[in-house]
């Protein structure tokens, strides 16, 4: 398939208002909602901290990823660009890993779904909760993008509004005292309980690995540059809110947490938001988080869905992947790589089968080494894509990289650093197993190919 056929099959249904909430969709998850607590035992108030130096690496990456997805928006994305800038294998290496970083995240999102469905009704075994999911979110994602957009728009609302709704909830509690019979709990929980750095300095620096985990999904704005309808003016929009959403629905919602309910009382059994309010005794408070909770890694689970249907696509058009995958439906949906990518996620149906308690961390581990390997091409990519401009060319860039290089070469090595803490985190080491063994995969399917596609060109 053509790059001409490519333009005319693609559909740019997706306006700035969709392209905003499909952002916030993609990043605001489980990570936020049910890792969170994990976090929180690991450093106590202090994680604050954490999501903060975190959030400015992910608005450094998304900076460097935005530069490329405003001057060149096509679908695919970073798999694209490195795919050009970078070499064949890169783009296949890109574009193979990001599908299955969004595999094994859509496995984390339907595992926890169970852990918040099972609040209201215990007796629901998680794997029949998980296969639910895959089968209506599929059928969902089989429609055309403009009413995928439409549908993640509302269901992604539903959180913002509701994060928006609970924090303002929880300053009233601790300034006014509501639902506390009229009295403020004031600050104390953020030092009351061994300080505010209650693990130290190695408490902040063994929750950066969870930390970044929860920010997977915001480089998926890129993914939807292809199909937007005036990516010059909403891909930036969406990346420079990417600090606000950062400093509020993570930090803001996390610290009124704490503030809340003391932070080594939070439990790693579902999700820390429904325990909170559940104990401040708020009626159908609870219930309500709950159902926020539930809506939020749905709508993450559907937006994953959508980035790894369109990798399977573009891998085709760069010949880094089967022909079959190359297939759109009528109303333009990529049918094939949507299919083939719901069928990998049964295993997590399995998995949850087998060991339903560790599935949340093992999932996470491992989608943590394939978003950052992600990141990292991003950034490499970048530099060669800036590289290979000349001054005439830069000076035209409307949305460039601040402080180039510098801040590339800081993220990069942030991103190491992260991969080296894994190492130190037991349930966390089969990521460093995984991940070779996924990359000599890739390698070797890649020689394959190279091999049957000089092979076909001699028989021509």
């Amino acid at each position: 398939m053509s790059k001409d056929n490519q333009k005319k099959s693609l559909q740019r249904g997706l306006n700035n208002r969709h392209i905003q909430l499909i952002a916030l969709g993609g990043s605001i998850g489980v990570g936020l909602f049910y890792g969170s607590s994990a976090t929180i035992q690991m450093a106590g108030p202090s994680i604050l901290l954490s999501y903060l130096v975190g959030g400015l690496v992910i608005f450094t990456i998304m900076r460097a990823l935005g530069e490329m997805a405003v001057d060149e928006p096509v679908s695919g994305s970073f798999s694209s660009y490195a795919h050009r800038y970078l070499g064949e294998f890169a783009g296949y290496l890109t574009g193979w890993t990001y599908w299955f970083m969004w595999v094994v995240v859509g496995m984390s999102e339907i595992t926890v779904v169970g852990v918040y469905v099972n609040y209201w009704f215990p007796d629901i075994p998680n794997w029949l909760i998980a296969l639910a999911v895959i089968i209506v979110f599929t059928m969902v994602n089989l429609a055309n993008v403009k009413a995928f957009g439409e549908f993640e728009f509302w269901f992604a609302l539903i959180k913002v509004v509701a994060i928006i709704g609970m924090i303002l909830l929880g300053l009233g509690i601790i300034f006014l005292g509501i639902g506390n019979g009229g009295q403020p709990i004031g600050f104390d929980n953020l030092w009351a309980h061994g300080g505010f750095m209650p693990n130290g300095i190695n408490g902040i620096i063994m929750s950066l690995v969870l930390v970044m985990f929860s920010f997977g999904g915001v480089e998926l704005v890129g993914i939807t540059a292809g199909e937007a309808k005036n990516p010059q003016h909403s891909i930036p929009s969406a990346i420079n809110n990417v600090i606000w959403r950062i400093l509020i629905f993570y930090i803001g919602a996390l610290g009124v947490m704490m503030i809340l309910y003391p932070w080594n009382q939070i439990g790693t059994n579902g999700s820390p938001f429904v325990l909170i309010f559940d104990k401040v005794g708020i009626p159908g408070a609870a219930d309500v988080i709950n159902f926020v909770v539930i809506t939020a890694a749905l709508s993450a689970f559907n937006s994953g869905l959508f980035a790894s249907g369109r990798m399977l696509y573009n891998l085709s058009l760069q010949n880094n992947g089967p022909k079959y995958f190359g297939k759109l439906s009528k109303n333009g949906s990529p049918i094939r790589g949507i299919l083939f990518s719901s069928l990998f996620l049964l295993v997590a149906v399995f998995l949850n089968y087998i060991v339903p308690e560790k599935v949340f961390l093992y999932i996470s581990s491992v989608a943590t080494v394939a978003v950052i390997t992600s990141w990292t091409i991003i950034l490499i990519t970048q530099l060669k894509f800036r590289k290979l401009k000349t001054k005439k060319d830069i000076e035209k860039l409307v949305f460039k990289m601040p402080l180039y290089p510098v801040s590339s070469y800081l993220a990069l090595a942030f991103l190491a650093f992260v991969v080296v803490l894994m190492g130190f985190i037991e349930d966390m080491r089969i990521a460093l197993i995984v991940a070779p063994i996924w990359f000599l995969i890739l390698y070797i399917g890649y020689k394959i190919k190279k091999r049957d596609f000089t092979k076909s060109s001699i028989e021509k």
